[in-house]
C-alpha cells in the first residue's frame, strides 16, 4: 500500500448526483477477471466512464497474504487514480470488514460480488451461490459498514455525501428463475427504510445458469427497479453493447439530439466534446432500436463488461474503439505495468470488432494474429507502429 493522503477521493453517491442533475445515466465499468487493472481502469476514466470496478479479490487471501495485497489491488499515486471501488468475494462477515478496512484508505467504496456463476466460486459459497443466503449477504454489509465506521469512516450514505471520508458498501446480484426470489433477496439486504443497509446496488439480470448469449431479462429488470428503484440507486450490468441501441427506455437516455463530435487526447480525462448538448457527456440512444420492451424510469446507471474491454471509449459515444484509446492504455501501461500476454489481450480485444452495431475493427484479421504472434511488448509497439506508419495517419506510439 502507499500513502493515502496521495489518493484524491468522492463519494460514489456523489456521482450518482451529478450524473443525475446532468439528466444521464452514471457511466461504471464492469469487475472483470484479470481486465479491470489500473492501466485499464484508468483508460475508461479517460473515456467518460464516472466509476470503475477492480477485479473480485478474495477477502480471504487477501487479510492473510501480503502478496495478495499487492498484486490483487494496485492504485495510482502520480495521477489519475480513477473513482474505484473494490469488488471482493466472501461469505464471512468478519472477512469482508477486514479486507473493506485495508482498503478505504485507497478506494471510493467496496462491493460485495453475488453474481460470479463460476462453478468455482459457487463450491466455495461466493458469488452467485450467495443468491440463496440472503440474510447472510445481509450481515455482510451490516459487519463491513460498522468496522468502517469503527475506523473513523462516513458510512452514513446520503448524510456522507460531501464527508471527505465518505466510503460507500454495495452489493451486485444476479437474479433468480422466481422473481419473487430476488425481490425477498433485494428486501432483505437493503434492510429498514429509514436506514438501509447498502448504498446502491448492481443488478445484473440473467440467473447463475443462464448464458451470456441469452439476453438479459428486461421483465425482471423493469419489476426490480420500479420496485427498489426509489429508494436505492440501481445499475444495470448486462448487455450494455451501445449507447445507442439500448433496449429499454428511461427520461435519461436522451433522444433527437445532433450526434456529437468527440476527440480525445492520450491525457486521462481531457475529453473534448463539441455537441449543442450541455452535458459534458454525449447524449445518447439517439438512434433507439425500435419497439423498445421495457421502460425503466427508475435506472441509475449503466456497467458495462465485454463492450468496454473491446471499446474504452463507449461511454464517451465512440461506436468503435478509435486509435487513441489504444494509445491511452499502452502510455498508461508504461506507468502501470502489466503482464505482457495481458496487455497483448487488451489490444486485440481494442483492435477487433466491437459488441456494437459498428462492427469495424481496427486491424484485419490477419493483423489481429500477428499482434497475437508478437514475442514482448518491443515487438508489439513496433508492430503497430509499423501498421499505423503503413496507413499514414500520423498514428505513434
Amino acid at each position: 500500500m502507499t500513502d493515502p493522503s496521495n489518493v484524491e477521493l468522492i463519494h460514489p453517491l456523489k456521482l450518482f448526483d451529478i450524473a443525475k442533475n446532468e439528466k444521464r445515466l452514471l457511466y461504471t465499468s464492469a469487475p472483470m477477471v484479470r481486465y479491470s487493472k489500473l492501466a485499464f481502469r484508468q483508460t475508461v476514466y479517460a473515456y467518460g466512464t464516472d466509476l470503475c470496478w477492480t477485479p473480485m479479490i478474495l477477502a480471504k487471501e487477501f487479510n492473510r497474504n501480503r502478496f495478495a495485497r499487492d498484486s490483487d489491488f494496485t492504485i495510482s499515486t502520480n495521477g489519475p487514480q480513477p473513482p474505484t471501488i473494490v469488488q471482493f468475494g466472501a461469505n464471512v462477515p468478519q472477512e469482508l470488514a477486514r479486507a473493506s478496512s485495508l482498503v478505504a484508505p485507497f478506494s471510493n467504496g467496496v462491493d460485495l460480488n453475488c453474481g460470479c456463476p463460476q462453478s468455482w466460486a459457487c463450491a466455495e459459497t461466493l458469488g452467485a451461490a450467495l443468491m440463496e443466503k440472503r440474510e447472510l449477504v445481509r450481515d455482510m454489509a451490516v459487519e463491513t459498514r460498522e468496522q468502517l465506521r469503527r475506523d473513523g469512516w462516513g458510512v452514513d450514505k446520503e448524510k456522507d455525501i460531501s464527508n471527505p471520508k465518505g466510503k460507500s458498501v454495495s452489493v451486485k446480484i444476479r437474479v433468480h428463475k422466481d422473481i419473487r426470489k430476488t425481490i425477498d433477496f433485494i428486501t432483505t439486504v437493503l434492510g429498514p427504510e429509514q436506514d438501509r443497509h447498502i448504498d446502491w446496488l448492481t443488478i445484473h439480470p440473467r440467473t447463475r445458469s443462464t448464458r451470456s448469449s441469452t439476453p438479459i431479462n428486461l421483465e425482471a429488470l423493469e419489476i426490480l427497479t420500479s420496485t427498489f428503484g426509489t429508494r436505492v440507486p440501481i445499475l444495470l450490468s448486462g448487455d450494455v453493447f451501445a449507447l445507442e441501441t439500448l433496449p429499454f427506455t428511461s427520461p435519461t437516455l436522451l433522444t433527437g439530439t445532433p450526434t456529437p463530435t468527440i476527440t480525445t487526447t492520450t491525457a486521462p480525462r481531457n475529453t473534448i466534446i463539441t455537441t449543442t448538448s450541455s452535458s459534458k457527456h454525449p447524449p445518447h440512444n439517439q438512434n433507439p432500436p425500435p419497439s423498445p420492451v421495457a421502460s425503466l424510469p427508475h435506472l441509475s446507471g449503466l456497467m458495462s463488461a465485454r463492450a468496454i474491454l473491446c471499446n474504452p471509449a463507449l461511454f464517451a459515444g465512440h461506436p468503435a474503439c478509435p486509435w487513441p484509446a489504444v494509445e491511452t492504455f499502452l502510455n498508461n501501461v508504461v506507468r502501470c505495468p502489466l503482464p505482457f500476454k495481458l496487455v497483448q489481450h487488451h489490444v486485440s480485444e481494442m483492435c477487433g470488432p466491437g459488441m456494437g452495431p459498428d462492427k469495424s475493427a481496427l486491424l484485419t484479421k490477419p493483423e489481429r494474429a500477428a499482434l497475437m504472434a508478437c514475442g514482448n511488448m518491443l515487438d508489439l509497439m513496433d508492430f503497430l507502429d509499423a501498421v499505423r506508419g503503413v496507413r499514414r495517419d500520423g498514428f505513434t506510439l
